[in-house]
């Protein structure tokens, strides 16, 4: 893994949501919406309802909406457990320049 790079896990209690390398990641943390790059300091938070989005690739978002879940972080490495959104996995299209 690059040292600009994360492993990320989203979990599901029916699957795998992704698996897999990203450069970032911002949760909606029940505290507040946070963002998560290449070594982050540890850190366990609760998520409530909202958008989870990462970029596997510059100008590359991809998004998950979920109820809610827990996320940890730790060593470049991301594990989050998630109740998914009923709307399910949506992937955002890059912003218009």
């Amino acid at each position: 893994m690059a040292k600009n790079e994360l492993q990320m896990t989203i979990l599901s209690p029916t699957a795998v949501i992704y698996d897999g390398r990203i450069l970032s990641v911002t949760f909606p943390g029940a505290a507040g919406s946070f963002a998560v790059y290449p070594s982050h300091a540890p850190i366990i938070a609760a998520l409530k309802a909202g958008v989870i989005a990462y970029c596997t690739a510059p100008h590359a978002p991809q998004t998950v909406s979920i109820r809610s879940g827990f996320v940890e972080v730790d060593n470049n490495r991301v594990t989050v457990c998630v109740e998914e959104d009923p709307t399910g996995r949506q992937t955002a299209k890059p912003a218009e320049t």
